[in-house]
């Protein structure tokens, strides 16, 4: 037997639910049999949500003009400028120099995590939460607490469970905001608390993924950085869902200091970022296209994506067995499995579905142990007749 190189432990206790539930889908299409897939959210994957034609102009005239090589390490200055100016006009002073381009909002955890954390330290994020503050954070030495949404009241933040958990260890305090999973949207009083919650904590920053924030349906959505008047905001986003573009891998984030408190760490997020090079060169021009164009594009595609989200709901409605909390932005649904047959193992219940009917979903309990078991997540990107076929199979294998 050949003796095994040994991996090390940060790689192997790594767990992405959504991509990982993909193995054995790819084993059933080997087998021949077609899957319908709800667990990425990648809004080109089914029709009636294409990017749009000018972004892909402008990264096509990037290739034609031959712009293809090493960009500046912290974003191509126009970009910058851009977002400095779509940020400021979300209630808060956002400069050129506050922007960093990264490849995707995963990067960006990646480059935080990397400057703030050491062994020890703890990123307190909600549960259930997008699986990467979960996972990555390890990686350095610390360690993820979540804090609890209410699964039983719109998934509104646990602003007594946030403030239970804080200590001089929470170096990172994460707001998802739309929230994924759940599709939730923080009002105005829950952020001025959560941030208030934050300013007796001086080592503490916050971390604002907003990269939803297009598609809010609730029209309550604010900015964290606009409300933050002590501790720094880290405002990330990108042209992945807004913009329609999610294989781009084009994000960035963009700091908000109110008391130059964080002149170190961003001393060491620009030495990371230089050690990397560059985001792709050519995607960042066709960002900046979509940044800077007339945006009613994006009307009409919050409409189809409003009117499938609505469809779905109403179909979970009338199924015996799952039931889910009305989402207020985004494109997806985290459905609470109502049967105890079902609910005491949701991963046991989403590959079951996956054998028995072909329909792919991702375990609640991947979106936090703890806070999403006996869940579901599904997005709501396919055309309704798709949607249709999904639910009678549901609700067939409910049964």
């Amino acid at each position: 037997m050949v003796e095994q190189v040994d991996v090390s432990s940060r790689a192997s206790q790594i767990e992405y639910a959504i991509r990982d539930v993909v193995i054995p889908a790819i084993e059933l299409e080997s087998q021949g049999h077609e899957i319908i897939k709800l667990n990425i959210g990648d809004p080109l994957a089914y029709e009636g949500l294409p990017t749009p034609n000018h972004m892909i102009d402008a990264f096509k005239k990037a290739l034609d003009n031959q712009d293809n090589g090493y960009s500046p390490s912290y974003g191509i200055s126009d970009l910058r400028q851009a977002i400095g100016e779509n940020e400021t006009q979300k209630g808060w002073i956002c400069s050129s120099d506050d922007v960093y381009v990264t490849h995707g909002v995963t990067e960006a955890l990646q480059i935080i995590f990397a400057a703030f954390l050491q062994e020890g330290d703890i990123v307190l994020a909600p549960g259930p939460h997008y699986p990467p503050y979960m996972a990555y954070p390890q990686m350095y030495g610390a360690t993820t607490m979540e804090y609890r949404l209410n699964s039983s009241d719109s998934w509104k933040i646990d602003l007594e469970d946030i403030n239970s958990k804080m200590n001089s260890n929470v170096r990172l305090l994460v707001i998802i905001n739309p929230n994924n999973p759940t599709g939730n949207v923080a009002t105005k009083e829950e952020i001025d608390a959560l941030i208030k919650i934050a300013d007796d904590w001086p080592k503490c920053t916050i971390v604002a993924d907003e990269i939803y924030d297009g598609l809010d349906f609730t029209g309550n959505l604010v900015s964290v950085a606009s409300r933050s008047q002590k501790t720094p905001v880290i405002v990330l986003n990108g042209v992945s869902k807004v913009y329609f573009a999610p294989g781009w891998r084009v994000g960035y984030m963009a700091i908000h200091d109110p008391n130059k408190s964080l002149k170190l760490v961003r001393d060491g997020m620009e030495r990371l970022l230089r050690s990397r090079l560059c985001a792709s060169t050519p995607a960042q021009y066709g960002f900046l296209a979509g940044l800077t164009a007339d945006k009613k594009w994006l009307g009409k595609h919050r409409l189809v994506i409003k009117e499938r989200l609505d469809y779905c709901l109403k179909r979970i409605s009338q199924i015996d067995g799952i039931e889910c909390e009305s989402p207020g932005a985004a494109f997806y649904l985290f459905v609470k499995i109502t049967k105890s047959k079902f609910s005491k193992d949701d991963k046991k219940f989403v590959l079951d579905l996956l054998h028995k009917k072909h329909v792919l979903v991702v375990h609640g309990s991947g979106f936090s142990p703890e806070f999403g078991s006996g869940h579901f997540r599904m997005v709501c990107l396919p055309p309704i007749e798709i949607l249709n076929i999904v639910f009678d199979r549901i609700s067939d294998f409910l049964k």
